[in-house]
């Protein structure tokens, strides 16, 4: 076997020119560093142009553009978004027109509810399991079964309902909720609830005949929404399976009733990589012409720091 094997010769290996070859790295594109007392605009700037230093600033471009262009800005959210205190920013975006839409699941009308109301959420599911506590919280489902025979009454999508509903009791901290925000500024908020996944569906208040048909009329609203998103775009932030499998559906909708769906961009942000957020937002509806970016991080740095370079950047995109 040594014998019938022998090193290779390397003496006649091709090459040619470093210059010639194309690389996916330049140091033109790298980070410059920072001077004490510069802008936000200059730190944006000032990140490397590779990877997601330029997704960061294509996502954030995105949205200025269509904001500028008077076009749908479609926010998608999990309740963690609420969980992780960025309320304030969402609320922000949408009363400077930037976000022009919400949708969230379930669990985002009750832990937005629990902030209106005591200004505080999120109980420590762990303990509250082992004596069976655990989403027995009794005005929480009070309020939001009241709310959603409302919508029934009145033909109204649980968001509208329970947005409203927060609006018209009152509720001390209203100025914090994304619903209400959404009722106050009638820009349209979606919930869409996967039957036994929130704690409102263990108590016997709670009308499922009402809810479901509440939610299907805001699944109608939200493919609506996403009929209107070519030049715009849509953002799924936190949501791992019930928006990503929503957003599909109304993707497929819309383009079998004839709408035109191809150039726009989509968003996932979450501080892990999912199956679905990636294939049924980032990728396959956007084939083609569109364009579908997946940022890795924690929301509670990354939304912010996306909406404060999409406020900063609104007036240069306007003047150009």
């Amino acid at each position: 076997m040594t014998e019938k094997f022998q090193p290779i010769d390397l003496s006649k290996v091709k090459t040619y020119r470093l210059a010639e070859r194309k690389s996916k790295v330049s140091a033109d594109d790298f980070a410059k560093t920072w001077q004490k007392g510069s802008s936000l605009r200059n730190f944006l700037e000032n990140l490397p142009d590779i990877l997601a230093g330029r997704q960061l600033k294509s996502v954030i471009t995105a949205i200025a553009m269509a904001h500028h262009g008077k076009h749908m800005v479609l926010f998608g959210m999990g309740a963690h978004v609420i969980k992780v205190g960025l309320n304030p920013i969402v609320i922000d975006l949408m009363e400077r027109g930037i976000i022009t839409g919400v949708a969230m699941n379930g669990a985002g009308i009750i832990h937005d509810l629990e902030i209106a109301l005591v200004g505080r959420t999120s109980e420590d599911v762990a303990t509250a399991l082992d004596d069976g506590s655990f989403g027995m919280a009794r005005e929480t489902c009070t309020f939001l079964s009241a709310a959603i025979d409302r919508a029934e009454k009145k033909s109204w999508g649980l968001g509208q309902a329970v947005g409203s509903t927060i609006v018209d009791e009152q509720l001390p901290l209203r100025d914090k909720s994304i619903l209400a925000a959404g009722a106050r500024l009638q820009i349209p908020v979606t919930v869409h609830v996967a039957m036994g996944t929130d704690i409102i569906h263990m108590h016997p208040q709670f009308n499922p005949a009402h809810a479901g048909a509440a939610s299907h009329r805001d699944f109608r609203l939200f493919a609506s929404m996403v009929s209107a998103l070519e030049k715009g775009v849509y953002l799924n932030v936190g949501s791992a399976v019930i928006l990503p499998e929503i957003f599909l559906k109304a993707t497929t909708l819309v383009r079998n009733l004839g709408y035109t769906l191809r150039d726009f961009t989509t968003v996932n942000l979450d501080f892990i990589k999912h199956y679905r957020p990636l294939t049924n937002v980032v990728a396959r509806p956007t084939a083609g012409a569109g364009v579908g970016i997946n940022l890795v991080g924690h929301h509670e740095i990354l939304l912010p720091l996306i909406a404060a370079g999409v406020i900063e950047q609104m007036d240069e995109t306007h003047n150009a």
